[in-house]
């Protein structure tokens, strides 16, 4: 890092301490007997930090199409997470038995040692808004893949609608991403 610019390291220290957060948040949830709460207050701080990243983001960046993107994750993922907030109590007491709890936790901790494995180990460079977007990338592939997880459970009414509303919004952000990662990259060759 010590070759980035001092603006460059400002932005990441502080993507690493969000990261970090977000990944004591999420593995120190309590396992309860309810996929739908323990997908809630799992997704909270995934939500969260994707917020964060994308104010940390705002600090430095002159790209509008990235402004534009990382305003939409923070509303969008703010509405999320008053949404999940809404639902907790009453979807905590849909329970799952034993086996689906063990398959869900399973399954969502391989999600996660992915996507924070593609967040920790994502070149960095002296480029911002590159680095953002190939953090961000996997963070919302994250998010897509612990919703389709939660999906194949018995979930409470309300936690499905959420899944779906991640499932598409996160979708379409990759996409974008991907695309607006293209056009940077293509005019940085020119």
């Amino acid at each position: 890092m010590d070759n980035l610019s001092y603006v460059t390291q400002d932005y990441l220290r502080q993507y690493y301490a969000i990261l970090s957060q977000m990944v004591d948040n999420m593995m120190n949830v309590p396992e309860s007997n309810s996929i739908s709460r323990n997908f809630i207050l799992q997704m909270i701080p995934h939500h969260e930090a994707a917020i964060e990243m994308s104010r940390n983001l705002l600090q430095y960046t002159t790209n509008e199409d990235l402004q534009d993107i990382a305003l939409d994750i923070i509303v969008t993922e703010g509405e999320g997470v008053e949404a999940m907030q809404r639902a907790l109590n009453r979807c905590s007491t849909i329970t799952n038995d034993n086996n689906d709890i063990l398959n869900y936790q399973r399954a969502y901790q391989a999600i996660i040692r992915t996507s924070v494995d593609a967040m920790i180990n994502v070149q960095m460079g002296d480029n911002i808004d590159l680095d953002y977007i190939n953090a961000m990338i996997p963070q919302q592939e994250g998010a897509i893949s612990m919703a389709k997880n939660a999906l194949r459970f018995n979930v409470c009414r309300e936690v499905k609608g959420i899944i779906e509303a991640i499932i598409i919004f996160q979708s379409r952000e990759v996409m974008r991403l991907k695309m607006l990662k293209n056009r940077i990259e293509n005019s940085l060759e020119q």
